[in-house]
Formats: structure tokens, sequence, C-alpha cells
């Protein structure tokens, strides 16, 4: 989950942009980038042994780690992809697989940012039936905070840390109100975000 170095780069040229349901929510300040160096749950390197662990739904966040899940013949039950990892493209194989399921949402969603257009894919992701992926125009990588609130209690969010392995958080009232705190730290409409994700601040 850990953000690009280069995503505040960005910022002038996202102000420019029209208003839309890309419109930018909040974004992450430079303060606040540690904080997700190191992994916020438990790292795993095996997708079967992290799948044993995991409660239900499954929510996957970027492209290596939804395509591990599928590899082992579980998809998730909402996938937030980029086309990236670690600043480049995936390669063809990860990209088709994990583009592959019928029931897709598209998202605009700047680095460094948390859009309109992201947060309300991911909230119509959850509400879903079936396997949902958010294809997002961007990057996904801050995702993973605004699903935890999203998800039900007892489901699992997974995301990448890059080099480590899979992090996987359980939800639960005590992780709901961690992720809510490094929410409440980042800057922009705070309000408008807790409305789109449903949540009380």
């Amino acid at each position: 989950m850990a953000p690009e170095d280069g995503a505040s780069q960005n910022d002038a040229a996202d102000a420019a942009r029209p208003e839309s349901d890309a419109t930018i929510v909040v974004r992450l300040p430079d303060e606040l980038r540690s904080a997700f160096k190191d992994p916020l749950g438990p790292l795993y390197t095996d997708a079967e042994e992290l799948l044993s662990d995991a409660g239900e739904p499954l929510i996957a966040v970027g492209d290596i780690v939804t395509y591990h899940f599928e590899q082992a013949d579980r998809r998730p039950d909402v996938a937030l992809v980029d086309g990236r990892t670690k600043r480049q493209a995936v390669d063809d194989e990860v990209r088709e697989t994990v583009e592959a399921p019928p029931d897709r949402i598209a998202a605009t969603n700047p680095a460094g940012t948390l859009t309109v257009e992201l947060l309300t894919a991911l909230g119509d992701a959850v509400a879903r039936d079936g396997p949902t992926t958010v294809v997002v125009d961007g990057e996904e990588d801050l995702a993973t905070l605004p699903a935890v609130l999203a998800a039900p209690e007892g489901a699992t969010v997974v995301y990448g840390q890059p080099d480590r392995g899979m992090v996987a958080v359980d939800v639960t009232a005590e992780t709901r109100a961690e992720f809510r705190d490094l929410l409440e730290r980042m800057d922009g409409d705070r309000e408008r975000l807790w409305a789109l994700l449903d949540a009380e601040a």
C-alpha cells in the first residue's frame, strides 16, 4: 500500500482538472508517508496460507496480490487493480488475468489521492453479490484505507508490501478505528470522505 514517492508532483495538474466524479476528496500529506512503510497487519509470502486464515468477503488491493489469489483458484470478492507494480506496468499475463472477470467498474484516481470515483466504485463493488474488479486509471495503493471501512466486519483486506509479501488486514472494530485515524490525518474534505464511505467521523 506504500504510495509512490513521486505522487505529490501531480498535485498541480490534478487541481487544474475540471470538476467530475474523479474529484479528489483527500490527499496523502508528505508527513504521513512513513506510516505506510511498515506492514499494517500480518505479512504473508504464500497465498494459500493467507487464504486459509482469511475471512469473508476477501478484498484484494493491487495487481500482484489479485494475480496470486487467482493462481490459487480464489477470485477475490472485490479486487482493485491499476495495471502497475512498483511503478512499472505489469506483464501481459498478470494484466489479462486480473482484468478477466466480466463484472468490472472503471475509476480514475491520481497517485497519492482518494477520489469520489474510486470511493463510489469501492462501495458499489463491496455491495455487489458476485466478484467485482475495480480497474483504476491512476493508482489504487491508498484504497486499502477506505476498503477497511467499507467492508463488513469479518472481511479481510489484502494489499502488497513491495519486495516483502502480502499484508492481510482483518476487518474488526479495532482495525477500523486504526484506519479511520489514518484517514483523519489526510488533507482534504474528510466530511465528504465519511459521507461517501457511509461512515461516521
